[in-house]
């Protein structure tokens, strides 16, 4: 399955957190880009074909992620000259999307939402559009979605004052789109899609369909937000997606110098009673427990420890199969707690 991130912004806003030294997809959420944890939902989720779509500081996002291939994903890129507005720039990826329905998300939020419900509505109902919903007690920054008791939507209400708000469905800029609505989109021209492609869409008689979606959901574009995700992530009520078992990450390697050739990972919800566990198995083998687990008569040599940003063990050593052969007793002790 493809989705196109849209992820050109520069984040005037947010200059407190980026400076204007990094695009606004590149602040860090708990110690990671936003842009990584979506593009690591988004793969949780099944879509593993992705393409950003790129504009302010497009290098700093290229260089971070590569072909995508240490986040579980495949990854192009496609770079606007000048703004296009949100559905101007995945017209620019028409390449990309080709003949079947995608998926589109903004870098600017933090979601844990169940991306693949909406997905299975859109196939199931083969509307034009679907649109992800959320709850929001506070709605007036965001565009409101009036729907009817089967989900078809019937208007937009675009960042009200409190008199217009009948509805407290905010539409989370995740869309999954047929192919042929982007015909209504012109080509090299600054679009917009509540603003200009979805009356249209409308108008022409499409059926558009709104899905309420469970979860976590919120925009990150201003400071307060931004710090907000950070504290819900902390305390849980923002599920981050965890790095898969077995990668190498790419990202961790730029802000965090590797002690050892060759880094694995083990994912744990409960990495702090795994640890014991090994330290326990590994104490009568001659293990340094002062930092972490450092295990110098193997080859290569290991040292394990948790990762603070994410549910799981970090794995080092300078022999690739020392590494795998810790990475799997790990594994087996995680299976056995459960």
């Amino acid at each position: 399955m493809k989705a196109v991130i849209l992820a050109g912004g520069q984040g005037k806003r947010l200059s407190s957190v980026t400076h204007g030294r990094i695009p606004k997809p590149m602040a860090e959420l708990m110690g990671r880009p936003v842009l990584e944890h979506i593009v690591r939902h988004l793969a949780a989720c099944g879509f593993t074909e992705q393409c950003c779509a790129l504009g302010w500081m497009p290098e700093s996002i290229q260089r971070y992620f590569g072909d995508g291939s240490a986040f579980g994903v495949r990854m192009e890129y496609r770079v606007e000259e000048r703004a296009l507005g949100t559905a101007g720039a995945v017209k620019n990826c028409a390449d990309f999307t080709g003949n079947s329905p995608f998926l589109v998300i903004s870098a600017d939020a933090a979601c844990d939402l169940p991306l693949r419900r909406l997905w299975n509505s859109h196939r199931q109902n083969r509307d034009a559009v679907t649109i992800a919903l959320h709850p929001h007690e506070a709605p007036l920054p965001y565009g409101l979605v009036v729907t009817d008791e089967s989900g078809l939507v019937r208007s937009f209400i675009e960042k009200p004052v409190w008199e217009r708000v009948v509805t407290d469905l905010v539409n989370t800029g995740i869309y999954v789109l047929s192919p042929q609505v982007m015909r209504f989109v012109p080509e090299a021209t600054p679009f917009d899609f509540a603003r200009d492609l979805f009356p249209r869409v409308l108008e022409a008689g499409f059926p558009v369909r709104g899905v309420t979606l469970e979860g976590y959901w919120r925009d990150i574009g201003e400071p307060g937000s931004y710090y907000r995700a950070n504290l819900d992530a902390w305390e849980g009520r923002l599920r981050l997606p965890s790095s898969p078992a077995g990668t190498e990450d790419a990202g961790a390697a730029e802000t965090s110098a590797p002690r050892y050739a060759c880094r694995v990972y083990c994912s744990s919800p409960r990495r702090a009673r795994l640890m014991r566990e090994l330290s326990a198995g590994l104490m009568e083998a001659g293990a340094d427990l002062s930092d972490g687990i450092t295990l110098p008569g193997v080859p290569g040599g290991v040292h394990i420890a948790p990762c603070s940003d994410r549910e799981a063990l970090c794995i080092e050593s300078d022999s690739p199969d020392t590494a795998r052969k810790f990475q799997a007793l790990a594994r087996q002790l995680s299976e056995r707690m459960k």
